[in-house]
């Protein structure tokens, strides 16, 4: 079976299929909308073939659909048929936890995504649990992702925001005790080092976790 997996992303969004080399890339932004996304990502797949689709997409996802609007992307994506969009079967997952599940390597993970927002998940013995981590109360009356999404990086500097990130790791750490924790993003290349406890990300996971959606082993706990 080839996969077509997408990272859906609030700047990019990004495409592997199965059996290639090279990802593809669009530009996304505030104004994309569903039915846009999948028309160019048709073009954008010209020649690659496919038998499935996976989407990682920046939100809540219940039941394989959005479950409310995305903050970064333009409107229309409840309710919208993306099987019948691309034709073929479509599994969707939260973006973050798509990278979740192509970055996990056993135990108690704890996925940190630094990108235009902050995308969060946990996978505990191969159960993914998709978060939403970044809109929660912080301090200051601002949320987790107004201190380390990528407004944040323009509002603090480099410098202040590092700062930022890292004390917020820790207080996830804290709450949640994972085994270890894997920051990945767009953003990731900002930091300097690595907080402690946790380790280096690569983007290219969200394609190995739209391809492991479609194995037996994952299927029934990423419904």
């Amino acid at each position: 079976m080839k996969v077509l997996a997408i990272d859906v992303g609030g700047t990019h969004v990004k495409i592997l299929a199965s059996g290639q080399k090279e990802k593809r890339a669009m530009v996304s932004g505030p104004r994309l909308t569903a039915a846009q996304m999948v028309a160019r990502l048709k073009r954008l797949a010209t020649g690659w073939s496919y038998d499935v689709v996976s989407i990682g997409f920046p939100g809540v996802i219940v039941h394989h659909r959005p479950a409310r609007e995305p903050h970064n992307l333009g409107p229309g994506w409840i309710g919208f048929d993306f099987e019948e969009a691309f034709g073929k079967p479509v599994r969707m997952l939260n973006d973050a936890a798509m990278q979740a599940v192509g970055s996990y390597k056993g135990g108690r993970m704890l996925f940190l995504g630094l990108g235009t927002g902050l995308g969060s998940a946990m996978v505990i013995e191969g159960g993914v649990a998709p978060m939403e981590l970044a809109h929660m109360p912080y301090k200051k009356g601002r949320t987790f992702e107004e201190y380390v999404g990528v407004r944040a990086l323009k509002r603090l500097g480099k410098s202040r925001w590092r700062k930022e990130v890292a004390d917020v790791i820790e207080c996830f750490r804290l709450a949640l005790q994972p085994e270890y924790i894997v920051i990945g993003g767009g953003n990731l290349k900002k930091l300097k080092t690595l907080p402690e406890h946790c380790e280096l990300g690569d983007n290219a996971n969200a394609f190995v976790g739209g391809f492991r959606l479609w194995e037996k082993s994952w299927r029934k706990l990423t419904r």
